[in-house]
């Protein structure tokens, strides 16, 4: 009777003790996988609909695209354009030549300078000496220039009176400067 008492004793501890092995081995790790796949599945939820918010932006996007695009050949026109960094201070100096010729005066002397560089921009000089008639004409080509596309500007300006008898005529000494883009 000693080893029936003992056998429905450890019969029922042995199912206690099979019920908690299971518990504790099988059911809390399945738990545990099911909330790391749930995990997995919201963290998966939110970055598709961070991507679907982004492809619905896709067409705003490419509209801001299209109209940076178009102001920058719109401030492209403003730059001094040409194959290479001389040819583009070649057609300057014509340029320039041209609106003193055209206000009456002759030039003397002419120089290109030294490019500097501003990045993804470099800044072609030109230097010119020049007599003019007159203050008048030193005012049309000053503002002919300053007005321009692409935009020119003066760097430095040094006037002198040639004759100070007939004090009509002038040497001029223009530093001009125009920006282009590096290619």
């Amino acid at each position: 009777m000693n080893k029936n008492k003992t056998l429905l004793f450890t019969i029922p501890v042995m199912i206690l003790l099979f019920g908690f092995i299971m518990y504790q081995y099988v059911y809390i790790k399945i738990q545990n996988d099911t909330a790391s796949i749930k995990e997995s599945q919201a963290m998966k939820t939110t970055t598709l609909e961070k991507y679907i918010t982004l492809i619905s932006e896709k067409p705003l996007l490419e509209k801001k695209l299209a109209l940076l695009k178009d102001m920058r050949k719109a401030d492209n026109s403003k730059l001094a354009e040409g194959e290479t960094l001389s040819l583009i201070a070649a057609s300057l100096q014509d340029l320039i030549k041209n609106i003193v010729t055209e206000r009456g005066g002759t030039i003397s002397s002419e120089r290109v300078g030294k490019p500097d560089d501003l990045g993804n921009f470099r800044v072609i000089n030109v230097s010119i000496d020049t007599v003019l008639p007159d203050p008048g004409a030193l005012s049309d080509i000053l503002y002919s220039i300053e007005t321009r596309t692409p935009y020119l500007t003066v760097k430095q300006l040094d006037t002198r009176v040639r004759n100070f008898r007939d004090p009509r005529e002038l040497m001029v000494k223009l530093d001009i400067s125009a920006i282009t883009s590096v290619k």
